[in-house]
């Protein structure tokens, strides 16, 4: 028998929220108070490719964070794709190992307490809609561009889904208004050509630079290499932020929002907050092309304070 959270009373905030990153190469898990104050943080690394192990570092790491926190909460949990409103399956997962996994019912029976999960874009986009940089705007799309891309609606400070659990899901559409050197676009993960995915994450930076120059390096590098004057680096960059500025004028023609926040590791490059706007103009249709992006306030930590926040 499944027991109640801890504090789940919809009438009052839970005094302990656990929320958990479930990432591709790590898992990260943090205890908040009420107030959105980390009680206790752990990180491990994640088992890649092995499922059952999933769940047993998953319920390890909550443990280990209640046990320092002292004390029982909720527990939300951020994941890469969604749960299949048809079948409560994963699903669009790039961990794939994951895909077609009852993991919502499997950890309610192996930590034996109501879960909740939500996409780990959708975690980052609630965490800095509610108390982070766009805090007190009414509609906010939150992009993760890392090893993957993703993204998150927050309107009214609820997370906009749908009844095929994929809002926000803008990685898989494809690169708009392409010229001729990108079409048809890279193979991506999950069957199709040209997806944004492939062009804007770290590793598709990546992966565009090698085809390019010959040279292997990630995108961490390429940005390092950028800032030391090497011309072929900076040439990487400026077509990695011509892409986003399409494929995000592309959303601010659906979406209209107020804020974007930009997260993941490529958020962390400082030029796409003074090209973005500008580049991303001549493709919005208005008047008023004018778009505040904005880097994240919590950085790494809004996947588990998005996934706390799932209990609020």
């Amino acid at each position: 028998m499944t027991r109640a959270a801890p504090d789940a009373d919809a009438s009052r905030p839970p005094s302990l929220m656990v929320g958990v990153d479930l990432g591709g190469t790590k898992i990260e898990a943090a205890a908040l108070d009420a107030t959105g104050r980390v009680q206790a943080r752990r990180r491990i690394a994640s088992p890649r490719g092995d499922y059952d192990a999933t769940i047993r570092a998953l319920a390890g790491l909550i443990a280990a964070v209640e046990d320092e926190a002292g004390a029982h909460g909720t527990i939300g949990i951020a994941i890469p794709g969604s749960i299949s409103p048809r079948t409560g399956l994963i699903q669009n997962a790039n961990s794939v190992w994951l895909n077609g996994r009852p993991l919502h019912a499997d950890l309610e029976t192996a930590l034996d307490r109501p879960v909740r999960l939500a996409n780990d874009a959708n975690c980052f986009a609630i965490s800095e809609a509610v108390d982070g940089a766009a805090a007190g705007a009414r509609i906010v799309f939150g992009v993760i561009i890392g090893t993957g891309c993703g993204g998150g609606i927050v309107i009214d400070g609820r997370v906009v889904d749908g009844p095929r659990g994929i809002g926000g899901e803008w990685g898989h559409n494809p690169l708009p208004w392409t010229d001729a050197t990108e079409h048809p676009g890279p193979q991506c993960w999950c069957g199709r050509r040209g997806c944004m995915e492939t062009w804007v994450s770290g590793t598709g930076m990546a992966a565009d630079h090698a085809q390019i120059t010959g040279e292997r390096a990630t995108a961490e590098e390429v940005a390092e290499r950028a800032a030391h004057g090497d011309e072929q680096a900076r040439a990487t960059l400026d077509r990695h932020a011509s892409r986003l500025a399409r494929g995000l004028a592309q959303m601010v023609n659906v979406l209209d929002p107020d804020v974007i926040v930009l997260g993941g590791g490529l958020s962390k490059l400082a030029h796409l907050y003074a090209q973005l706007p500008g580049r991303m103009a001549p493709w919005i249709f208005a008047d008023n092309a004018t778009v505040d992006v904005r880097p994240p306030r919590w950085g790494d930590a809004s996947g588990v304070r998005g996934a706390a926040w799932l209990w609020r």
